[in-house]
């Protein structure tokens, strides 16, 4: 039986974010497949947004905000938050409901204009702050970040978080009205059918090995030192290759620290994100600073197996027969998971086959109608406010 499809006809929507494409991380990508459907299912949407120095296609309701390279990660944008011009953007345009979906310049002037102009606010929560300043030692740094992050959110109707473990996580630290707006995967994009001999040969991988793969930013609070640990260790194994998929701060460093037989390719999209992922065995998910990682459902849906970092919100995704949960902290931890795995085909497969069957159900179709439907029941209650 076919689900019903939530419609926004006659929404306006007005999203504020510091991340969009062309930047490449889980947040843009998933901030441009709202904007897409949200337009499909019948809504006008604007986005305010930064500026970025890599190509893309201009688009009229595409707002962006002069912005410049975080001196600590190029990569990400930084903008002043124009609060005045936020204001007189969103009086002209009228917006039905306001998404804000990062904490800090272009997110905080949406914040103040929605709040000032009375227009229904709706937040999303994307990054894990408390592992973020673990990692980081923060220290007592980290109580004020917290409070800063508890009033940004305060102002919402609704705040959404990735998983249910990150929504108890903020819900300890004072957040209400928190709600979970989850992830979906394309099983059409991500399917065991890209599988290529032709590719792994080409990158001198034998029929016979184990391909681990990782796909994402190359930094360091993605676990990566862990990834390295592993790879050092099984350096003189001809059963088990390492392929990077995806570039970034760490990724000199990295390169320049693994082993010969590493193979990093850059940042890959379409059928060669699809090819690489399918030609692979076993995917590594190392990081405990990610709220959800759209990457693992990509994995488990193109029929891999997962091994993660064992963090609350992998946890919830991997689970104990989807995926091998290590300590990756714990040098030799991953080596010790990779090893035995590559020892144990059976038990790769019966994995590999509950992991693909568990992301095929997690489709973007349902994920977009609770969004939806949450949207228009924060319009309706300020309407009925009124």
């Amino acid at each position: 039986m076919t689900t019903p499809v939530v419609r926004l006809d006659g929404v306006r929507l007005a999203l504020f974010s510091d991340t969009f494409p062309p930047q490449m991380n889980g947040v843009s990508r998933t901030l441009e497949r709202l904007v897409t459907v949200a337009r499909e299912r019948g809504a006008t949407v604007r986005v305010f947004t930064t500026t970025d120095p890599e190509p893309h296609q201009s688009d009229p309701d595409i707002v962006r905000w002069n912005s410049v390279p975080f001196w600590a990660y190029p990569q990400v944008r930084l903008s002043a938050p124009k609060v005045i011009a936020a204001r007189a953007a969103l009086a002209a345009w009228k917006p039905s409901i306001v998404h804000v979906a990062t904490e800090f310049g272009v997110g905080l002037a949406g914040r103040s204009a929605a709040t000032a102009l009375g227009v229904p606010l709706v937040t999303s929560y994307h990054t894990s702050f408390s592992a973020y300043a673990e990692f980081y030692k923060l220290g007592a740094l980290a109580a004020m970040g917290w409070k800063y992050f508890r009033w940004f959110h305060s102002a919402a109707a609704r705040t959404f978080t990735p998983t249910d473990a990150i929504r108890a996580e903020v819900e300890v630290h004072g957040f209400r009205n928190v709600g979970v707006w989850g992830r979906g995967v394309d099983g059409d994009r991500f399917d065991p059918s890209f599988r290529s001999v032709d590719w792994r040969r080409t990158l001198g991988i034998a029929d016979d090995a184990m391909v681990v793969l990782y796909v994402g930013r190359i930094a360091k609070e993605k676990g990566l030192e862990h990834a390295l640990s592993a790879m050092q260790q099984l350096a003189n194994s001809r059963d088990i290759r390492f392929v990077f998929v995806g570039d970034g701060p760490y990724d000199a460093e990295l390169r320049a620290a693994a082993p010969s037989t590493a193979i990093f390719t850059g940042r890959l999209s379409g059928v060669p994100l699809s090819t690489a992922y399918a030609s692979s065995d076993v995917f590594l998910f190392p990081s405990v600073t990610d709220t959800f990682g759209n990457v693992l459902l990509e994995a488990m849906a193109s029929g891999l197996v997962v091994v993660s970092a064992d963090a609350g919100n992998t946890r919830e995704l991997v689970g104990s027969d989807r995926g091998l949960i290590v300590p990756v902290e714990q040098s030799g931890a991953i080596a010790s998971a990779l090893q035995s795995l590559a020892q144990d085909r059976a038990r790769q497969e019966f994995v590999r086959a509950n992991a693909q069957a568990w992301a095929r159900e997690r489709t973007w179709s349902q994920v977009w109608n609770g969004l939806f439907c949450e949207y228009q029941r924060v319009i309706s209650a300020r309407v009925a406010s009124s």
